[in-house]
């Protein structure tokens, strides 16, 4: 946020200006964050543009090179221009898996104090974040 507000400062948009922007982002976060289901026809025109449920959802996969993909959460447009852009998850939407290998089980997953507490419990082992294959990925 220091950031976020010293480019503010610098930049001196107006402040009507800073929360449109604050709103649009917020809500295209909620959007592609959000649990839903679109039509296949549209999420596939959608997704040219902007991010969908369904393109941001492989990035919270259990898999490094599932993970390490999909990042954006407005433009669909830096994902294909960086490389990391990834149709779909190798099990389908169903078949995949979200979160962290590391925290499976109830109690640091789905209860809000497992959640709260998760930064705090040490490293991550063996999740590369950052590695991924280039190229196609493995079917």
């Amino acid at each position: 946020m220091l950031i976020k507000f010293a480019t503010i400062v610098v930049l001196g948009p107006p402040i009507v200006a800073v929360i449109i922007f604050e709103v649009l982002l917020n809500a295209t976060a909620m959007f592609n964050h959000g649990n839903v289901r679109l039509p296949l026809k549209l999420d596939r025109l959608l997704r040219w543009v902007v991010v969908t449920p369904d393109m941001h959802r492989v990035h919270h996969s259990v898999e490094d090179d599932e993970a390490n993909s999909n990042f954006g959460f407005n433009l669909s447009l830096w994902d294909r221009l960086f490389g990391t852009y990834r149709d779909q998850p190798r099990g389908g939407h169903e078949g995949m898996t979200i979160g962290i290998h590391k925290f499976r089980t109830p109690a640091e997953a789905s209860r809000i104090d497992g959640l709260l507490l998760m930064p705090f419990r040490g490293k991550i082992s063996e999740y590369a974040i950052n590695r991924r294959q280039w190229g196609k990925p493995e079917e």
